[in-house]
């Protein structure tokens, strides 16, 4: 098996605000995987480290010594050899490209898109997304929500927490109308009383859910029993049993947190079984991350809009124009694997 690793360095066309920062620019790491047979497999690691907390070089490194467990691994493939790698290195970020990977040869070996091998009878054709409008100014984040309601996005995601809410969340909402969904998302920037204060007064704009308004299961379903709006789970699914703890009314999954599609698919089997909604995101990952998260939404029938319209965040045009988003959706690839070839 022969296996190499590269870096690659994405520019966002406009810096993005965040509560846990600015965030100017991604650092993949793609992992090609090519059999005896000529085989082609490409996975992607998307580690954000003010994010995630796991800087590219750890990673990498992590990355490594998966290699390392594939050139030699002589057993079958699948589960198996995923398994292996986490004894080599435990790192779900690195996992995730090892699994995309794997998954990506499996279609192509199949003739199938991974979606088509995930939901053999049958998978959606194409996946709602919802726009990612960020922390910046009133008029500029109305602007952009303006631009995304024209396009056909029916749910607009405002980022929170960061300068002036109330302005910016009334705005957006203004420039989209009534008939478009409206998330925001505090990536856990509040405390519980702050948290339910500013819901308070910003459900006024018509909130369908709130995102990680607190860090924490209690601290989620705490404020969950004292406002009105739905709450959703993101960076609190990384911590353990919080996905099964029932504090939010829907749960944020990402490929790399989980450790890649095969992980991402229990831990959706988990969600669904406790009575919460799943929503799949990225963490502005490229494009074959996204590619990922399309086949897995297509496979598992998801119906509310995920986040996953992000690369046209990017500087580089080309990016949107491998997964378009047209009138608010992402059509699932058709070619087998992944479907995205980039670069």
């Amino acid at each position: 098996m022969e296996v190499t690793i590269e870096r690659q360095s994405l520019a966002l066309r406009a810096p993005l605000r965040t509560a846990f920062g600015e965030v100017r620019s991604r650092d993949l790491l793609l992992l090609r995987v090519r059999d005896e047979e000529g085989l082609e497999g490409v996975g992607e690691a998307a580690p954000l480290e003010a994010y995630d907390g796991v800087p590219s070089a750890v990673c990498e490194a992590a990355l490594e010594r998966h290699a390392e467990v594939l050139r030699a691994w002589d057993g079958a493939w699948g589960p198996a050899v995923v398994e292996a790698c986490r004894e080599a290195a435990d790192l779900p970020q690195a996992l995730a490209a090892v699994d995309l990977a794997l998954w990506d040869r499996a279609g192509r070996r199949a003739g199938k898109p991974v979606a088509g091998v995930l939901a053999e009878d049958g998978q959606a054709p194409a996946v709602r997304v919802n726009a990612t409008i960020g922390a910046q100014d009133a008029a500029g984040a109305a602007a952009e929500a303006a631009t995304a309601a024209r396009a056909g996005f029916r749910c607009v995601k405002v980022k929170v927490g960061v300068g002036d809410d109330a302005r910016r969340v009334a705005a957006v909402r203004a420039a989209v109308g009534p008939e478009v969904a409206l998330r925001l998302d505090a990536n856990g920037a509040w405390e519980v009383d702050e948290a339910v204060r500013w819901i308070d007064v910003l459900s006024a704009a018509g909130l369908e859910l709130v995102e990680e308004p607190v860090h924490g299961v209690a601290a989620l379903r705490a404020v969950r029993e004292r406002v009105p709006v739905r709450i959703a789970m993101d960076e609190t699914a990384a911590q353990a049993g919080a996905i099964g703890s029932g504090a939010a009314d829907a749960v944020v999954l990402k490929l790399g947190r989980a450790g890649g599609i095969s992980a991402l698919l229990a831990q959706a089997a988990y969600v669904k079984a406790t009575g919460a909604d799943v929503l799949l995101a990225s963490t502005f990952d490229g494009p074959r991350g996204i590619a990922a998260a399309v086949h897995v939404a297509a496979a598992l029938g998801l119906d509310a809009p995920c986040g996953l319209a992000t690369l046209g965040l990017f500087e580089d045009a080309s990016l949107a124009d491998l997964l378009p988003v047209r009138d608010g959706q992402i059509a699932v690839p058709g070619a087998p694997g992944l479907g995205v070839a980039w670069p």
